[in-house]
């Protein structure tokens, strides 16, 4: 019996567990932070620096003092103002492969952006999500504030 039961557990331990892939590829990278700035990152608050990675899932935060600029892997520029917080929602580049997406939520404050590859190769895969409309972006620059009614 002692047998069985090790047999049994020496196989439990051994078989492959399926294991939820993470993507820790980061999809862009702060080029310049002025003041106060974060990112919040599965509920933790890291202090924005030149350099810092962004991941999908992100939400970047400046604060009254703060403004910051994003540079995505397709060369698309953000710049955010004071008192701003953008998520990242998605951020798809793959040309080789046909994937191609770049969806973010400005929650509030004010953002300034000039698309890159996504945009010039697929228009209709950018997206800005505001709290009371989705843009659609259709040309390579635009400029975009959300006012907090909370606020």
């Amino acid at each position: 019996m002692k047998k069985i039961l090790g047999f049994i557990l020496a196989a439990c331990l051994l078989a492959p567990f399926p294991v939820q892939a993470i993507d820790d590829t980061p999809v862009a990278s702060i080029k310049t932070v002025v003041g106060s700035s974060t990112i919040i990152r599965e509920k933790i608050s890291i202090q924005a620096t030149k350099g810092s990675k962004v991941f999908r899932g992100d939400l970047l935060k400046t604060g009254s003092d703060g403004n910051m600029a994003i540079v995505f892997r397709d060369d698309t520029l953000l710049s955010l103002g004071p008192n701003s917080e953008i998520a990242i929602t998605e951020f798809l580049f793959s040309p080789a492969e046909g994937k191609l997406s770049f969806i973010t939520k400005l929650v509030r404050g004010t953002a300034a952006c000039v698309t890159g590859i996504i945009g010039k190769l697929s228009p209709e895969s950018v997206r800005f999500e505001t709290p009371v409309a989705n843009i659609g972006i259709r040309g390579t620059r635009f400029a975009v504030m959300a006012e907090n009614p909370d606020d």
